[in-house]
């Protein structure tokens, strides 16, 4: 299958999350063909990172033809976060991020969620977008919960 964002022409792209599993390894196939901008918890340099901004930053961003949402609060294992940290980033800040995105000069937004979002588990089955999402606990309930996306 090919890469429709390596076929496209050279486009700005805000990646969120930029620091973790999923964004350090999309901006090494990104940063080929597109100049990339952050935004991260954390701003420190990046090899093939224009910029990484601040979450305090998120209106002061560069224009971006694309925004590609990866942050989020992950998997508390130890069961140390309350409810309301999991509400307050998985399903404030990605408001906050899709509202900027409504605002800007941006023709693309996707946004990157959990499995804990349709299902707890998969097991054998496929998701297909025609499972009804029934997301089980706090963190699942989190990443699937819209306000006015």
């Amino acid at each position: 299958m090919s890469n429709p964002f390596l076929r496209t022409n050279q486009m700005n792209i805000l990646i969120t999350g930029i620091h973790g599993f999923v964004g350090c390894n999309l901006v090494e196939v990104l940063k080929q063909h597109h100049t990339i901008y952050g935004l991260d918890i954390v701003s420190h340099p990046k090899d093939g990172v224009v910029k990484t901004y601040g979450w305090n930053e998120l209106e002061q961003i560069a224009p971006v033809d694309c925004i590609i949402h990866l942050a989020g609060k992950a998997h508390d294992t130890k069961s140390q976060n309350n409810a309301h940290l999991y509400f307050e980033i998985n399903t404030g800040l990605t408001q906050q991020v899709f509202d900027s995105f409504l605002t800007s000069h941006a023709q693309k937004f996707i946004y990157f969620s959990s499995v804990k979002a349709a299902a707890d588990s998969v097991g054998e089955s496929i998701l297909t977008e025609e499972v009804v999402p029934v997301p089980k606990g706090t963190y699942g309930e989190s990443k699937r919960k819209r306000k006015n996306m």
